[in-house]
């Protein structure tokens, strides 16, 4: 698994060996620690500034843990962090910031911002990293306090922009009433107008005291609904469904479609899933699982009978090539009986924050 600091500040990749045996078994993270903590207090500041919530608390835990650094150990890192220097450009870094400057320069910042709606119609003149981080260093109570009096489509659009489980959290938090219209909105949410996205940087700033900057259009989706509902508990679920659906059919199942989807398979038990290709045609099994991850495929071959098993697989190798469409055709199918049966009381879908008792 990628260290979620050392790709940031020192890359790993064709790097020389260590010359102290300690430093071999160091993370990413120590690595990078040592490297930042040779930097002044104002360089150290300004990179770890750039970094997120998650980023910052695993290199500020790595600054905390290591000792007994010596000499050899700070060349060492000077070495990686050089070598691969010596591969990169900075051409690319923050170039949309670069180029809008510079067009602000040439053709005054008018002309210059109607040039760049040319060229880049889904971006404004300033990217959406200032807001996030802005939004990463709130918990979800702050975020939840935050918008509970402002406009549902308001808060729609602030979840959005959070991860999922984040704004998962933050819907719990926020009356019951309403977390049905905020979903609805988030599945429904096209492009967010210019002076939307001014309030809401607004309110960001009044609440984290920080000021306010542009922000560019976010759109949400069924998809971004979805992963929001998917991080809250069963309950809550299972209420927003039944009023998306009661409200919007066609987008209630659009949702509930992307909240659980044959990749997600792989998370049900295997009596569950026993159960559920059961109950599904042997020409549909075959282009579903012709279709899957393997290791998906290689659960399901192992919810089987030995002969059932043998039989698809066979099919599967004298198969030839098949439309991506009837394959994602015969998945959804699967899926659609997985839900059936979860409906029933018969199975429980995994990734549902579900509690046993």
């Amino acid at each position: 698994m990628a260290d979620p600091v050392t790709d940031a500040i020192v890359p790993t990749s064709n790097l020389p060996e260590p010359q102290t045996a300690d430093i071999a078994s160091w993370s990413g993270s120590e690595i990078a620690a040592i490297l930042l903590m040779t930097f002044g207090e104002d360089e150290a500041a300004d990179i770890l500034s750039r970094l997120r919530p998650p980023e910052v608390q695993s290199l500020g835990a790595a600054m905390l843990s290591i000792s007994k650094v010596g000499e050899d150990d700070v060349n060492f890192v000077f070495d990686r962090f050089v070598q691969q220097a010596r591969s990169r450009t900075s051409i690319g870094y923050r170039a949309h910031k670069q180029i809008s400057t510079m067009m602000d320069k040439a053709f005054g910042p008018g002309r210059a911002a109607n040039l760049l709606t040319r060229i880049a119609p889904h971006q404004s003149r300033s990217d959406l990293s200032h807001l996030h981080r802005q939004l990463d260093w709130m918990s979800a109570d702050e975020i939840a306090n935050m918008v509970e009096d402002e406009h549902p489509q308001m808060v729609a659009v602030i979840l959005s922009f959070l991860e999922p489980d984040v704004a998962g959290d933050v819907l719990q938090k926020l009356p019951s009433d309403i977390q049905d219209d905020i979903i609805f909105r988030v599945a429904n949410m096209g492009p967010v107008g210019t002076q939307a996205l001014a309030d809401i940087e607004a309110l960001i700033a009044r609440q984290s005291q920080i000021p306010a900057t542009t922000a560019i259009q976010k759109s949400g989706g069924a998809s971004d609904a979805a992963a929001i509902v998917n991080n809250v508990e069963k309950p809550i679920e299972q209420r927003i469904i039944k009023a998306l659906l009661k409200r919007d059919k066609t987008l209630g199942r659009k949702v509930e479609e992307e909240m659980f989807v044959f990749s997600d398979m792989i998370s049900l038990e295997d009596k569950s899933l026993a159960m559920v290709l059961r109950l599904i045609e042997n020409a549909i099994l075959v282009l579903a699982i012709k279709g899957a991850d393997p290791e998906l495929a290689a659960k399901m071959f192992g919810c089987m009978s030995k002969r059932a098993a043998q039989s698809i697989e066979d099919e599967i190798a004298d198969m030839g090539p098949v439309s991506k469409e009837d394959v994602t055709a015969a998945q959804k199918r699967v899926v659609a009986q997985a839900r059936i049966l979860a409906e029933e009381g018969k199975i429980v879908l995994g990734g549902q924050n579900d509690e046993f008792v």
